[in-house]
């Protein structure tokens, strides 16, 4: 073995506990997640909030491969109120197919996935948010998992993992035929790939660093399978929301600064030159192509389909064997732009719209079902209440807001990895939509922090590992660090119990409901 001086403990810190448990207390976690999220999750019985779009689209894909219009509109719902009395009877009816193309402003990724769940369990509501809740549910187990990989302890693992499933913003999104909670899926699982590439990079580093003649720049480190799935998922996001391009280039740009900053570890002469010269051409082809590919992919219906919007976009009279290759690519392209210019003039006013400086302060939630013709009869009461509430738990909320302040002091003082790397998480995740505000004023909700939801919850377990401090340090330290993290836990538990029933549409007397709007303008969330 070669000794240079730096030991490679620096670089791949050790596991604690055992494999095994390493994956049985987070599928734990998860399967308690993934109770709350598939319990009565046909309930309400009712097309809620924008599932009025994005469950119909899905069943068009699956019916015609493209977005088809559907009848009514947000003022008469004839294809909504066909859907729950069970007719499938919702399209329009046109001379030519083409005609009734409608124009979507989200790629298909997201609407594929709630199909799947339609075509397993029916044009129903337990079928269109099968997918969402097992997405949700799986998130859980990711975070559980990335979570343990970056603080190298289950248990830390596992709280992340119970945190994210206590989240209410987390639930509603999970149990809902919505496109976020695809989104914020996809960016977690491109996150964690990054995280494990970082750790499978350092050991090859380390094989090499103890078997190989020193060189300047270090070795190439040839197939890297974690950031080929990392720029897959990342790919995936994009597929789902046009926001996931921001997570695309953050974590690209992150997994490059880890690349140059193993190679400093290590002691070599030339680590920035090596990783331009060996990470960065790969980590284009990863982070780069094959998300292009991914998100392109996503399109197949449109690509072999006639009939979606906008297919032969401004068709030419040339002809040729490569003409229709041409006309599609065009007209594809076309479309991205209408699609990107329609977010950049959506400014219409929506009484649950908010300002992303209120998301983390919860001031203003979005009602996602709250009928007004419920009888006396459902709750016993003279006046009864039915709610989904679209907002998170405070108790996760607030404190995370608190903990990434301790990061950001954290990272500052410290550099500390993990530190950075979920601010940056949070970063890319919330600040555009602050140019949005300004430039565009554009139409914004609460739900889209989500994908940020993980990184605050990476943050507040962050903290815990500090609050529970070193596995050497004095028993009484460790005791008191542990019942300070239990005793939040607890907490976040007693709130999130007592917010579920406005979270999961239970029927609920009119002041049960009431007590738990903590703020006026939760209230006014919900229709009077």
């Amino acid at each position: 073995m070669r000794n240079w001086g730096v030991s490679p403990q620096r670089l791949i810190p050790p596991m604690q506990g055992g494999a095994l448990l390493g994956w049985l207390a987070p599928l734990a976690v998860a399967i308690f997640g993934g109770i709350l999220r598939f319990v009565r999750l046909g309930e309400p019985k009712a097309v809620v909030f924008d599932e009025t779009f994005y469950v119909k689209d899905a069943y068009s894909l699956l019916k015609y491969g493209v977005e088809m219009a559907t009848l009514g509109d947000a003022k008469n719902p004839i294809a909504d109120r066909r859907l729950i009395a069970g007719s499938l009877d919702i399209f329009k009816q046109c001379a030519q197919p083409s005609e009734c193309a409608s124009f979507v402003a989200h790629p298909p990724l997201g609407k594929w996935m709630i199909g799947v769940g339609e075509w397993l369990f029916g044009m129903n509501p337990f079928g269109w948010r099968f997918a969402a809740a097992l997405a949700g549910t799986l998130s859980i187990l990711v975070l559980a998992r990335v979570a343990r990989r970056m603080t190298r302890s289950t248990l830390l693992g596992c709280l992340a993992g119970l945190l994210l499933a206590l989240d209410g913003l987390h639930l509603v999104l999970s149990r809902t035929g919505l496109l976020d909670i695809f989104l914020m899926f996809w960016v977690l699982c491109g996150f964690a790939c990054v995280v494990a590439d970082r750790d499978w990079a350092r050991h090859r580093l380390v094989r090499w660093y103890e078997s190989a003649a020193r060189t300047a720049t270090g070795p190439r480190l040839g197939w890297r399978p974690w950031r080929l799935a990392a720029g897959a998922c990342l790919g995936a996001a994009c597929a789902v929301k046009w926001s996931g391009i921001f997570f695309l280039i953050g974590f690209a740009v992150l997994s490059l600064m880890w690349d140059m900053g193993a190679r400093r570890a290590l002691g070599l002469r030339e680590p920035y030159r090596g990783a331009l010269a060996y990470d960065l051409p790969g980590g284009f082809g990863a982070m780069a192509l094959v998300p292009a590919l991914v998100f392109t992919a996503s399109w197949s219906g449109w690509f072999v389909s006639a009939d979606g919007w906008g297919r032969n976009w401004e068709r030419a009279t040339s002809s040729g064997p490569l003409f229709f290759v041409f006309d599609s690519v065009r007209s594809w392209v076309q479309y991205q732009l209408q699609v990107l210019g329609f977010h950049s003039g959506l400014e219409a006013y929506h009484p649950y719209m908010s300002e992303p400086w209120q998301w983390p302060l919860l001031l203003r939630p979005v009602s996602f079902h709250y009928p007004t013709d419920l009888p006396p009869s459902a709750c016993g009461a003279d006046k009864c209440a039915q709610a989904v509430l679209g907002v998170g738990t405070p108790m996760i909320w607030y404190a995370a807001a608190l903990a990434l302040l301790g990061l950001v002091a954290w990272y500052v003082s410290a550099r500390d990895w993990r530190a950075g790397a979920t601010l940056l998480g949070v970063a890319v995740g919330w600040l555009p939509w602050f140019y949005y505000a300004i430039a565009d004023n554009r139409t914004m909700y609460l739900f889209y922090m989500i994908p940020v939801v993980p990184f605050m919850v990476l943050a507040l377990v962050l903290v815990a590992g500090l609050v529970l401090g070193r596995q050497d340090a004095p028993a009484t330290r460790r005791a008191t660090g542990a019942a300070v993290v239990g005793a939040y836990a607890l907490v976040t538990l007693i709130n999130f119990w007592w917010l579920y029933p406005v979270l999961t549409a239970e029927t609920i007397t009119h002041a049960q409901w009431w007590a738990r709007m903590l703020m006026s303008s939760w209230v006014t969330a919900a229709p009077k």
